[in-house]
């Protein structure tokens, strides 16, 4: 594959892994574990279960491992519930040097009983971590016979650290999903024009969001994966006739599962933007096959569309000439965000993913423009260079992305964990359209500072705004 010309890329082994988009389409080199010694940016194994499982609500979340797992994800996707807020909490069984020694089957069935007696939990999910990985606790063994001895379901989740990538913990979650929601009968009766949605985990109200226009088409939705759910409400999974899917990254495993066990079809969809909001919700009409329902849906959508389009569109003026840079988890969200940024006028300069398969790069190339950056599981430095480079105003990222633009100073915008406004839905894209407008054109990015013993291609960003010189 021909070498990225922009400019020299610090790791060498990372020229396959991206390219700007030119006349031919090479592949991408993707799916594939992290290259030793790079600071990725993607999360170990055991965040990866880790941001799939917590907003199960009711559940006990123990994590057998040193304190500072616990403490890194606690709280980590800000998911907001309606029943329980027993998640909120992060439980660590805190093993110490003698615990790596000797062993910490005996700790962790102690944590467990302590758990259970305090807070008389349906559910109880154990997390492995690196440790565990290493001195072969058998956590298969200790949740067996807690889960006899206390009467619940007590799941282990195989995330040791040393097991694979970010990618890997997201099965591992799957996984642990699966053994709870397996029901006695795989032959039970389909609750008609019910569904699940998988890879959405109510930041900020998403969930309630779509629910209520499911609702409005008369479409019941049995059971979030996994914003807002509790236990009772997975174990109900298989019941339902549809499963439509919003983060391929983390859901695209589970939804085949479900299809090869249970016959529960699957498509993906996406609720981010105008554009494919109305799209998503004529799918899942058209898929239940009721005129009624499809009637619902596109009385829905206009309604929608008359109430927010001329917000959305009123901003592409005032944002026109603007560049944005993406990077986020999945290839699928990355999609949709390319799709709301023209909406808005804004051109994608940068694109990557952690987790995009090939055929989401695929579809990423003939979306974006010539000359566009594609890239797979990026390291701080690579997106460092490209954002400066491509003269983008804008970076849309998570938690680890954020310190990166404002050392840049770069605009960002968080569209994974810590927003407490919904971006999905109709509403959703005004919101959008509102924060990148008070991001991009803040007057703050005028007193941008660079200092003057900065390297030569900082000089990419001169003509996008006002430079000071220190």
């Amino acid at each position: 594959m021909k070498a990225v010309n922009l400019l020299e890329l610090p790791v060498e082994e990372r020229k396959e892994s991206i390219y700007a988009k030119g006349k031919q389409k090479p592949n991408l080199k993707c799916d594939t574990d992290s290259i030793a010694g790079v600071v990725s940016q993607r999360a170990c194994v055991y965040c990866g279960a880790r941001v799939v499982l917590n907003p199960v609500t009711d559940a006990v979340h123990l994590v057998h491992g040193p304190i500072g797992c616990a403490s890194y994800t606690w709280d980590i996707r800000g998911a907001l519930s309606s029943g329980s807020d027993l998640y909120r909490f992060s439980f660590s069984t805190d093993l110490k040097e003698q615990d790596v020694i000797f062993g910490g089957e005996k700790k962790l069935a102690l944590a467990i009983d302590e758990l259970v007696l305090k807070y008389n939990p349906k559910l109880v999910f154990v997390y492995s971590t690196c440790i565990v990985g290493v001195i072969g606790d058998d956590l298969e063994m200790v949740c067996r016979v807690a889960a006899r001895k206390h009467g619940i379901d007590v799941i282990p989740v195989q995330s040791s650290g040393f097991a694979g990538n970010k990618s890997a913990g997201y099965r591992a979650a799957c996984d642990a999903l699966l053994r709870l929601i397996e029901p006695k009968n795989k032959k039970e009766v389909k609750k008609s024009k019910s569904l699940n949605y998988l890879g959405d985990f109510n930041l900020a109200g998403e969930v309630w969001i779509i629910k209520s226009y499911l609702r409005e088409m008369d479409i019941d939705m049995n059971v979030a994966f996994t914003g807002d759910s509790s236990c009772a409400a997975l174990k109900t999974a298989a019941k339902a006739s549809l499963n439509i899917v919003q983060c391929t990254g983390s859901m695209f495993y589970l939804a085949g599962k479900m299809e090869q066990i249970y016959g529960i079809p699957y498509m993906n969809i996406s609720f981010l933007g105008l554009e494919d909001t109305a799209e998503s919700l004529r799918k899942i009409a058209k898929f239940f096959g009721d005129p009624e329902t499809m009637c619902k849906a596109e009385e829905l959508i206009e309604r929608e569309i008359n109430a927010n389009g001329d917000i959305v569109r009123g901003y592409r003026e005032k944002l026109r000439g603007k560049k944005a840079a993406v990077y986020v988890g999945g290839g699928f969200k990355a999609i949709s965000l390319i799709k709301q940024f023209r909406e808005i006028g804004i051109d994608v300069v940068m694109v990557g993913t952690q987790t995009g398969r090939q055929e989401e790069y695929d579809t990423i190339n003939d979306l974006v423009d010539e000359g566009t950056v594609i890239l797979d599981d990026a390291n701080p430095a690579e997106l460092e260079q490209f954002i400066v480079k491509k003269g983008a105003h804008l970076l849309v990222g998570g938690v680890k992305e954020r310190p990166l633009a404002y050392k840049l100073g770069v605009a960002f915008i968080d569209h994974n964990h810590d927003r407490k406004h919904p971006l999905s839905g109709f509403v959703g894209a005004v919101n959008f359209a509102e924060e990148v407008y008070s991001t991009v054109c803040s007057p703050v990015w005028r007193f941008t500072q660079v200092p003057a013993d900065a390297p030569d291609w900082l000089d990419g960003n001169a003509g996008k705004r006002e430079i000071i010189i220190a």
